[in-house]
């Protein structure tokens, strides 16, 4: 256990500008959280490709100091990816998708100040709830991970798809309906069993112009389409700036602030749930944001309010996005296993630092590289460096937060400014979001195309929530399904007792909002029969 104390001190020390080496990393996290703090606003580059064209620059480094210039990139991008989200209504990271849907018409309301507090406070507590998951998380990782298995991903895979009921705004015939058509859309591509092209439009787009559909549908230009094109359409037609009212401002930024602690149950269980999930090899930032926010939804009485500016629809999705971020380094460190595309890149730098995941890197007294050491440069214990991981997930949020504070007042002014002139700027955000993830023409047809069916739901008030969730987890089910049935038999997966423990949770998931909704109309008719009572009124069910 002193080992263990000894090493969270020693990693905190090698980040800090306290010795040469601790400098030098500080100096690499500060320029990591630069680049991550201005990637994450702009829509489609994401960390992923973030941290692929920041490699190259951590030859020459020792590993504390590029393991703090990558993760200080990557641990911000979630933060700031929100402001984007709630100003405009364009996800600067695909894994800000879920903070739009209450978000950005708490901004059209007035209160942009508010949901910016409100994300990046969560995101804070997030993170560090995140980076602690991954300090506690180190000696009993293994049986953890070990007990996940792909019928287990599968059966979560199904938890989040029946979050449908919760998204579907009161209306489980159009949410169903609509979670349906994601689930549809997460088919189109190559069958990833037989390699097989599927609903690739040949017939009708030519083999060569269908080529792109292959790698299936681009989320982010999904996600840009149904939530920015709507938004700029409707500021075209209303002619006047983002906010329909006056903004909050300053004061509303607080009011954010203090909704994080008004609401710590449902942020600390959103923040457990995307550390979960984000431990899960394959699951990523998708699931754990829609998961959150279904949850969100799910634990409050009021459900009518979502998706018009609910507080909790900003606070659940901002604590997951970042939390997920030190439960995905678990795997990465503990068994060279990446939870997340990021986590993948980051396994790179580990290859070019020499390192080798696993035991090494939770030992407490092997140094990481002993040849490093014979040549008179510092290099950490294995242990000491993952906690130096902690570490800088921790500081990096912190000081992304602190500066994005600096700037909210005038941030949530830029939902004042008149329609004309910000449609040209969101439009190149669009551009941005649809062309740069895989820089294909073809997504920015398909930016349009779905910008065109999103103003139709708004129009014709079907939830777009549900699509979204579907294309994430339809893919991830059918993979997990077909795999646990090539090892177990068709049905032979079915006793195991994580299948078993999440089918339980499925059906309270199923359940319990029906079982809420008739609990709360008893509840209003009791209140209204006392009322009845009380004004000297004879209930109908007097003698």
């Amino acid at each position: 256990m002193i080992d263990y104390l000894d090493a969270f001190y020693s990693g905190l020390l090698n980040i800090l500008p306290l010795t040469d080496h601790g400098t030098d990393a500080f100096i690499a996290l500060l320029l990591g959280v630069a680049i991550g703090f201005v990637v994450g606003i702009l829509p489609g580059l994401g960390g992923a490709v973030t941290l692929a064209l920041m490699l190259p620059f951590t030859f020459g480094m020792d590993p504390t100091q590029a393991f703090a210039f990558l993760l200080g990139a990557n641990a911000v991008t979630a933060t700031t990816g929100d402001i984007t989200s709630v100003l405009f209504g364009v996800p600067g990271e695909g894994i800000s998708a879920a903070t739009i849907v209450d978000g950005h018409p708490m901004a059209k309301n007035g209160e942009a100040g508010r949901a910016l507090g409100a994300a990046l406070m969560s995101s804070l507590v997030g993170a560090i709830f995140g980076a602690l998951m991954l300090a506690i998380a180190i000696p009993i990782i293994r049986p953890l991970v070990l007990l996940i298995a792909s019928p287990e991903f599968f059966m979560l895979a199904i938890l989040g798809i029946t979050f449908v009921a919760a998204l579907s705004g009161g209306n489980m015939f159009k949410g169903l309906t609509i979670g349906g058509f994601g689930l549809g859309l997460a088919m189109i591509g190559l069958d990833p069993i037989q390699g097989i092209p599927r609903y690739t439009l040949e017939p009708i787009l030519g083999q060569k112009e269908s080529l792109f559909l292959w790698d299936g549908i681009n989320f982010v230009a999904i996600t840009v389409g149904l939530f920015a094109i709507p938004e700029i359409i409707d500021l075209g037609v209303k002619g006047t700036g983002i906010a329909e009212r006056a903004s909050d401002k300053l004061g509303g930024v607080t009011e954010g602030v203090k909704d994080t602690f008004r609401h710590w149950a449902l942020v600390l269980r959103c923040s457990a749930l995307g550390a979960y999930i984000g431990i899960l090899p394959g699951l990523g930032g998708g699931p754990a944001q829609w998961m959150a926010y279904a949850h969100a939804v799910q634990s409050t009485e009021d459900k009518s309010r979502f998706g018009k500016g609910a507080v909790e629809g900003v606070l659940g999705p901002g604590a997951a996005n970042n939390s997920k971020e030190g439960g995905s380094l678990i795997p990465t460190i503990a068994f060279g296993i990446p939870g997340s595309l990021s986590m993948a890149v980051l396994l790179g730098a580990f290859i070019i630092q020499g390192l080798v995941p696993g035991p090494n890197m939770l030992d407490p007294n092997l140094p990481v590289r002993p040849d490093a050491a014979a040549l008179g440069e510092f290099v950490p214990t294995g242990l000491e460096l993952t906690f130096s991981f902690v570490w800088v997930l921790i500081i990096s949020n912190i000081i992304t937060v602190a500066v994005a504070f600096l700037f909210l007042g005038q941030l949530a002014r830029i939902t004042e400014v008149r329609g004309a002139l910000i449609i040209p700027f969101i439009l190149l955000l669009v551009y941005l979001g649809g062309f740069t993830v895989a820089n294909r023409p073809q997504d920015l047809a398909l930016v349009i195309v779905f910008g065109v069916l999103g103003w139709l739901m708004v129009k014709y008030d079907w939830p777009r929530p549900p699509m979204l969730l579907g294309l994430v987890l339809g893919r991830l089910a059918e993979n997990r399904l077909f795999i646990s049935t090539q090892i177990h038999g068709d049905f032979g997966w079915i006793d195991r007792p994580g299948v078993i423990i999440i089918g339980m949770i499925i059906l309270v998931s199923l359940f319990y909002p029906s079982w809420q909704e008739r609990r709360q109309r008893r509840r209003l008719g009791n209140r209204s029969e006392e009322r009845r009572v009380g004004k000297g009124g004879r209930s109908r069910w007097s003698p």
